[in-house]
């Protein structure tokens, strides 16, 4: 769960307590137990491989894709504007990136994605699970209106961003650290999503897995036009620690595999460009930035993802996405964490817009 806030000393970033940042066996399976008592059409079990998977739900139905539109050629002139109006005024000649130009179908810098992040078994895991669907819906929206009044030269595409694979404190049956959701629950993100034209992400926290193992499990997920993903390099385990306790790292080999794997699918069915998100708010969840290869099936966001003071989110946007320019950037709003500390509180949209470049991918937990 992205609970870890950034407190910054100089140039040491820490993160506190681990209080509510993972969905524990526990109570996963209590939460799931329930679930069952009250859904008589979910039935499911538990792999060898730590795999909570529907058995009803085992594939996607082709029903359920919506079908693939032929884009428009794309507007070389308004993304040219659209970039050039991102970077916000910005002089240093970081911003915008330079990057080749997307493929048809591209929804950045076009659209602001303004998300609700979560996990439907947790309510301390964000937005997404806390409240019901139909309410959860309403204030999504009147997020989405938010932003649409304080930008409006950018329309705003709502999403719901869904945590696929959660990072835990035991090893499990497979020694990994991790949990992945059953297949049904995605399926109920993508019917919510629906509802109110929305995309969806999926999102993965490895633990002691790996990348490698985790994104083709999600194969028949991003093969659909309206998914994209996320990757949560705190929870990547390189040195073989337990999750949370030290923040984990991911370097360009491992961005570079995810984004090549998602060319693949783009190219290979056809699709538009996929948006992949990274988390990130310190100096070594990231490592060899300058390598990260930028490419027009794949719209890379770097999603800062630190909660506390307001002046303190912005340092952090500052010294570890604004410094580090890889292609777009994003930024995370904590309902209930960035009131943690004296004296802060949620930023506003005008306040955040008033970054540079400003945030194309607008998140809430």
């Amino acid at each position: 769960m992205r609970q870890a806030p950034v407190k910054t000393v100089g140039n040491t970033v820490k993160a506190s307590s681990l209080t509510g940042r993972f969905l524990s066996p526990a109570i996963f399976l209590t939460l799931f137990n329930a679930f069952l008592l009250l859904s008589s059409s979910c039935s499911q079990t538990f792999s060898e491989t730590d795999t909570a998977k529907d058995s009803t739900a085992a594939t996607v139905q082709e029903e359920q894709s919506p079908g693939t539109p032929v884009p428009e050629p794309l507007d070389t002139a308004l993304y040219n504007q659209k970039n050039i109006r991102l970077a916000n005024g910005d002089s240093s000649g970081l911003w915008p990136v330079n990057a080749p130009y997307p493929l048809p179908g591209a929804i950045l810098p076009f659209k602001r994605v303004v998300s609700y992040y979560g996990n439907l078994y947790s309510k301390r895991m964000g937005i997404l699970g806390e409240l019901p669907p139909a309410q959860m819906l309403a204030k999504l929206k009147e997020e989405v209106a938010n932003w649409e009044a304080a930008d409006t030269t950018t329309e705003v595409l709502p999403a719901l961003h869904y945590i696929a694979v959660t990072a835990q404190e035991t090893p499990g049956k497979a020694g990994k650290y991790r949990l992945r959701m059953p297949f049904h629950q995605i399926d109920s993100v993508l019917k919510m999503s629906a509802q109110i034209g929305a995309i969806t992400f999926v999102d993965v926290q490895i633990g002691l897995s790996t990348l490698q193992e985790e994104i083709p499990e999600l194969e028949k997920y991003l093969m659909r036009p309206d998914v994209h993903l996320g990757i949560d390099p705190e929870f990547s385990m390189k040195g073989g620690h337990r999750p949370g306790t030290v923040i984990g790292t991911v370097n360009a080999d491992d961005i570079n595999y995810v984004s090549g794997y998602l060319a693949d699918l783009v190219k290979k069915h056809n699709l538009p460009p996929k948006i992949l998100v990274v988390h990130r708010f310190t100096q070594g969840m990231v490592t060899n930035y300058k390598q990260i290869k930028t490419r027009p099936e794949v719209q890379i966001v770097m999603d800062m993802d630190g909660w506390g003071l307001q002046a303190r989110k912005i340092n952090t946007y500052r010294q570890y996405i604004y410094k580090e320019p890889v292609h777009y950037t994003g930024f995370k709003i904590f309902y209930k964490n960035d009131f943690r500390e004296p004296n802060s509180r949620t930023m506003t949209p005008e306040e955040v817009l008033q970054l540079k470049p400003q945030p194309i991918y607008i998140q809430y937990q």
